[in-house]
């Protein structure tokens, strides 16, 4: 009986150290499964419930609220910004303490009218002197300061006053400069006591202590300024002319599109006869001889004719 005991517990040992069939194919198994790839976890799509219509219409009263809400703050928003910029001081402009000012004679329409179909003959980049802007320069100040425009006003009728009338005459074209490529067409101008009205006002004004242009005077209209290749024209004879009857103080205004002037002050030239001379400047009398005139008589030829 013992020897039966101990035949059946080794045989039961036995088979407890063979690995059984099932379990290798697990173990196998498994650790095929760890070597492979893990799967792709897929996104989980949330699916929306529609809303319920009483749950719309409870949400409504909560819009329309924040919506007025909204439109609220901008209002005061904008309102506060108007007042804020009503309340700002604007910017200081800047006020010119100088200008351009020029003595000139003003061209008449019976003049400007023929001068006018003359620039129909430029071609290329020439730009016109308009009809309203067409005058002659007697004395540029490219810098007067404003303060002294009384004392400027006051020149002009100091060395009008005794002047009378001019007859002016227009002469033929020209160019400046004449050599190389010209930048102003112009047309001669001639009159008697032109220049010497010229010198004086260039003179009152440098003993004022304001600046004048360097170029020397020479009498002109400027018919048009060159802005880029432009052929020239033939030169032109004028057989035209006018009584001036005055002069003018002009501020010139730099715009753009061209110069625009301001008409200052007018002088007439009102003297019918020139200017007596003062006492310094009269002739003594000479002693009566017999080829001399009599008082009577050399009175008579001294008086202005």
């Amino acid at each position: 009986m013992k020897i039966r005991k101990s035949q059946t517990k080794q045989k039961v040992e036995q088979k407890a150290e063979k690995p059984r069939v099932s379990d290798l194919n697990a173990a196998l198994k498994i650790r095929a499964e760890a070597d492979l790839p893990a799967a792709p976890v897929q996104g989980v799509r949330r699916v929306t419930q529609p809303r319920r219509k009483d749950e719309a219409e409870a949400s409504a009263p909560r819009k329309a609220q924040e919506q007025t809400a909204s439109a609220e703050f901008r209002q005061r928003t904008e309102r506060q910004s108007t007042q804020a910029t009503r309340g700002r001081q604007a910017p200081e402009e800047h006020t010119p303490t100088t200008g351009r000012f020029f003595y000139a004679l003003k061209v008449p329409a019976s003049i400007t009218g023929p001068l006018s179909e003359a620039q129909r003959k430029l071609k290329g980049n020439w730009r016109t002197t308009g009809r309203e802007q067409m005058h002659v320069t007697l004395c540029y100040l490219p810098s007067a300061p404003l303060d002294r425009l009384a004392e400027l006003k006051a020149l002009g009728a100091r060395l009008t006053e005794n002047l009378g009338p001019m007859d002016v005459k227009l002469r033929g074209t020209g160019y400046f400069p004449n050599e190389g490529s010209p930048r102003v067409w112009f047309v001669k101008v001639e009159a008697e006591g032109l220049d010497e009205l010229a010198a004086a006002l260039r003179a009152g004004v440098q003993e004022l202590g304001i600046e004048t242009e360097d170029m020397g005077f020479k009498a002109h209209i400027t018919l048009a300024r060159r802005k880029g290749p432009a052929p020239r024209v033939p030169p032109m004879n004028f057989e035209l002319g006018w009584k001036a009857g005055g002069a003018t103080l002009q501020r010139s205004h730099l715009q753009k599109t061209g110069p625009i002037y301001e008409q200052v002050s007018t002088f007439r030239f009102q003297a019918e006869n020139p200017p007596v001379p003062t006492p310094n400047e009269t002739p003594l009398p000479q002693p009566a001889t017999d080829n001399s005139p009599s008082p009577t008589q050399q009175t008579e030829t001294q008086e202005p004719s």
